[in-house]
């Protein structure tokens, strides 16, 4: 068997970053080398040099849709970021280069197309992240989560593949979940997820009225980094900043999850069949593609949706019973969807687009 070598990019979140971890096993299975291109201090680096993969860093400014005095300094980051990213394709000379989009995927784009070297993109948002709306004359195919955005993409470039998801994320174990939480009740779970970073909204509606959620629920919380409450002793409530190892465990334990509305975390809760309640960022503070996400699957039975500027304590246990009631019926729902996970399909499109 010929051995292949891909070059991956993403980053700038976990979100463009986790997707790449669930496909590089078939990538090695499949004979491939892998090796890395992102920032200097992103999340990505972190992440990558864990997994013992060659990473290479470049200079790469942040795309805003708003205004920053940055926006007119990072443009001349990312021209830095071509040349060096040129540089290393040219040296290490992939046979296809795979993006995942964030900010430090434009420069790696460019520089493999610069270099002849084809460029298989993913989508995850129903409508294309700036970054890879930037990318898209330059990648010979673009995956796509979800059948609405073949709209915003060339026919002959966009392909629905869904979203890839870690093998081990599906091996969880109750037992070992219910071990980490250290719980004494036969309580039903709720897990809580505000992404990586957190949700203030979330965090304050929550814990405001915890000991009203936790009279029918232990309750796992996902805070995100810097937002733990130590003042808060229930003993059926546990606090993590983040997960990562411990996450398939927390999942399969979990009977009901509310969480935001990434691309990412719902196909996760879609795999697992895990009855939710997405909260997904506002248009006030992103670019309302977790709002559109979060419909999607409203639309699908597979979800209910609460938008952010309902949320308050009472709204929100309200919400959490109603979720709990109605469980098996999402269940049914979500048992019934035709979208699996999409791994092997990524790997194949990677495969054939080698020149």
């Amino acid at each position: 068997m010929k051995k292949y070598k891909i070059i991956m990019t993403g980053g700038g979140s976990a979100g463009h970053v986790t997707p790449n971890l669930a496909i590089i096993p078939k990538l090695k299975e499949k004979g491939f080398e892998v090796q890395y291109i992102g920032t200097f201090d992103g999340i990505e680096k972190k992440i990558i040099s864990d997994e013992n993969i060659k990473y290479h860093a470049i200079s790469s400014g942040k795309l805003r849709r708003y205004f920053d005095v940055k926006n007119f300094t990072d443009p001349f980051k990312v021209v830095k970021g071509i040349f060096e990213a040129k540089k290393i394709i040219k040296r290490e000379k992939p046979d296809v280069v795979f993006s995942k989009g964030g900010f430090v995927a434009v420069p790696v784009v460019m520089g493999a197309f610069f270099n002849g070297v084809p460029v298989v993109a993913h989508e995850s948002d129903i409508t294309p992240g700036l970054a890879n709306k930037l990318s898209l004359p330059y990648c010979t195919k673009i995956c796509v989560t979800f059948p609405e955005t073949l709209e915003h993409v060339k026919k002959n470039k966009g392909v629905i593949t869904g979203t890839p998801i870690r093998e081990e994320l599906l091996k969880g174990s109750k037992l070992k979940g219910k071990e980490i939480c250290g719980f004494d009740s036969n309580k039903p779970v709720l897990l809580v997820i505000g992404g990586s970073l957190g949700s203030k909204v979330i965090n304050e509606a929550l814990r405001g009225h915890i000991s009203e959620v936790t009279k029918n629920f232990s309750v796992i919380h996902i805070c995100g980094k810097g937002n733990l409450d130590k003042s808060i002793t229930n003993k059926n409530y546990v606090q993590f900043e983040y997960v990562n190892d411990e996450l398939p465990h927390l999942m399969a334990y979990a009977d009901i999850v509310l969480s935001r509305a990434g691309a990412n975390s719902i196909y996760e809760l879609l795999a697992l069949k895990k009855p939710n309640l997405l909260i997904p960022l506002s248009k006030k503070s992103s670019r309302g593609d977790q709002i559109l996400n979060a419909r999607s699957f409203e639309k699908n039975g597979y979800s209910m949706v609460l938008e952010e500027e309902q949320v308050n304590g009472e709204v929100l246990l309200k919400n959490i019973n109603k979720l709990y009631e109605n469980r098996n019926k999402f269940i049914q729902n979500m048992a019934k969807s035709d979208l699996q996970n999409s791994v092997e399909k990524i790997v194949d499109i990677i495969a054939n687009s080698i020149k």
